[in-house]
């Protein structure tokens, strides 16, 4: 099981585009969750995009839920696709990490088909993406995720979103390695390519483990196995840490 990585609900334009929020989300991107939450302005949108910092380090970091769980709740009324997507994420991980922290969320699959289906103010594609991850790491339905992940690679390339379309390969890459090494090794290297160009430093991170998983024993592997442990301890990515536990 490979399970996805960060949360993304609304577009980067979104977020970019506003002075108030573009730094602090250029933080998180880079793996600075506690220097983007200082940045979050007290408004509104402010209160959305903490929601998603939140719970985007506990994709990487296994923290404690209450606070992720807490920022969700205050958001519900306003953004109650946000909130949903959200609640659905961390009840993904809590069955991904068999965690604890509480009574047990919303169904991944059935939320995520939900959303996808509906007319849901998200960033376009990322609900298709998470049904598919939820179908394959949680409902063990290969051909189904397939499905969602081709649907949403055609989003990706149409909204020019390339940390979307750095998930959808790299998903759709180890999938291909049993049938063609080579061909799930070109994704997988398209994967980290990609997210090197988004600045996204955890999902490098876990680009370039995956690549190293896939190349087997060798220099490159050796190097890539290097990095991957120096980004970890730098920023805490509990389950890129070999020899962590985790603990939720």
């Amino acid at each position: 099981m490979h399970p996805t990585e960060a949360v993304v609900m609304k577009s980067d334009r979104t977020y970019y585009a506003e002075p108030s929020l573009g730094l602090a989300r250029r933080l998180q991107r880079a793996g600075d969750w506690a220097g983007a939450l200082r940045l979050v302005p007290d408004n509104a949108q402010g209160a959305v995009l903490r929601a998603e910092i939140l719970v985007d380090r506990h994709s990487w970091c296994i923290d404690p839920l209450d606070e992720a769980r807490a920022a969700i709740r205050a958001i519900a009324d306003d953004e109650p696709d946000v909130a949903a997507f959200l609640a659905a994420t961390l009840e993904y991980w809590r069955r991904v990490f068999k965690c604890g922290g509480g009574e047990a969320g919303p169904d991944p699959v059935a939320e995520f088909t939900r959303l996808d289906t509906s007319d849901a103010k998200l960033a376009p594609g990322w609900a298709t993406f998470w049904r598919g991850v939820a179908l394959e790491n949680l409902a063990d339905d290969a051909e189904g995720a397939q499905a969602q992940y081709r649907r949403a690679l055609g989003v990706a390339l149409d909204e020019e979103d390339l940390l979307l379309e750095s998930y959808v390969v790299r998903h759709q890459g180890f999938h291909l390695l049993k049938q063609d090494p080579d061909a799930g090794i070109m994704l997988l290297r398209r994967s980290l390519y990609l997210r090197a160009g988004c600045g996204a430093r955890p999902h490098v991170a876990a680009a370039q483990a995956g690549l190293a998983q896939a190349l087997g024993v060798g220099p490159e592997s050796v190097l890539l196995n290097r990095l991957v442990a120096h980004t970890a301890r730098e920023l805490n990515l509990v389950w890129l840490k070999g020899d962590a536990e985790v603990n939720c």
